[in-house]
């Protein structure tokens, strides 16, 4: 009896001892959770928020993260869908674009504890890191390469909006141009709608109306809209966010390629090895791989041409070709 008793005890233990440990092997396998609100015209943009997804699906694919996502057309606000996600039990939640800023920052004090992230704007909340980005550097590059290329010395942009985010794309466009040609001239209008290439065909005939030969838009799928016109009408694009060059390929000849799949991968690599997010304001440059210039094809570089854009791509701290 005794016997039995003592085998009875030892294997009581060993369950015990085994149920213990599985609370702690469930912790080392869980996997990281992250979730993200994408800007207001979502999937599909083939700018911005299509960028923002193939950041998190290489961070599943090489980093073995899960993530979620909101879409406005699904959650109808922003805070809706932040607010999901965070009650999902993500680990970080990012909010995609300037107009996300008040909704998650609302958020943000609601729950203290939750990490969040924003993109494009810049908030002084404690649990809040903002990323954002030097356009005005990318801008700058494509502006340059612009003015060597155009015959009318006219250059036509589009913004999504006449906000001061959409205005460092202008304004790094218009010195670069400029620091090429001092005559070249840029016509600008804002669509007021990141989401809509009708309208962007139309505003980007304008343009080629006032002899803007080559059209630079960052206006979202407003801008997929322009390039395509400009295909359309037999003059020059300029990209963003993404290299557009596949959906006007006889027009583009370069984007200006603002890397948030690169900037997300990096935050989410790091909270990974290191369990934190980094606080307070990063920017993301030239020098950080944060904006940069496509392939240029269709037209080609003179080595007198490449070696200028090399230059001014080492001014901003980033290496030659």
């Amino acid at each position: 009896m005794k016997k039995y008793i003592v085998i009875m005890t030892v294997l009581c233990f060993i369950f015990l001892t085994g149920c213990g440990q599985k609370p702690a092997q469930k912790e080392a396998t869980e996997k990281i959770k992250i979730g993200v609100m994408l800007s207001d015209v979502g999937l599909g943009d083939q700018s911005f928020s299509d960028s923002a997804f193939r950041g998190l699906q290489k961070a599943r694919n090489e980093l073995g993260i899960q993530f979620d996502y909101r879409e406005l057309a699904d959650s109808k606000t922003y805070g809706k869908g932040i607010e999901e996600l965070v009650e999902e039990g993500n680990d970080i939640v990012i909010g995609l674009g300037f107009m996300v800023q008040e909704d998650l920052e609302k958020a943000a004090k609601k729950y203290p504890k939750q990490r969040f992230i924003l993109i494009d704007a810049v908030s002084e909340l404690e649990n809040i890191t903002s990323l954002t980005f030097k356009e005005d550097e990318g801008s700058y590059l494509a502006g340059a390469l612009a003015a060597m290329k155009t015959e009318s010395e006219v250059l036509g942009f589009v913004g999504g909006a006449d906000v001061p985010l959409i205005r460092k794309f202008l304004d790094g466009f218009q010195k670069g141009a400029n620091s090429v040609n001092p005559d070249v001239r840029i016509e600008s209008v804002f669509a007021e709608n990141f989401g809509d290439d009708k309208l962007g065909a139309r505003l980007g005939a304008e343009l080629i109306e006032k002899q803007a030969d080559i059209l630079y838009a960052a206006a979202g799928f407003t801008g997929v809209g322009v390039l395509k016109e400009a295909q359309k009408q037999n003059v020059y694009g300029i990209g963003v966010d993404s290299d557009q060059f596949f959906y006007a390929e006889k027009a583009v000849i370069t984007s200006m390629l603002k890397n948030v799949d690169v900037a997300i991968f990096e935050i989410v690599k790091d909270f990974k090895k290191t369990g934190k997010v980094p606080k307070g304001h990063i920017e993301f440059g030239i020098a950080e791989n944060g904006v940069a210039l496509a392939p240029v094809r269709i037209t080609e570089l003179t080595p007198a041409e490449q070696g200028k854009l090399d230059s001014m791509k080492a001014q901003f701290g980033g290496a030659a070709k």
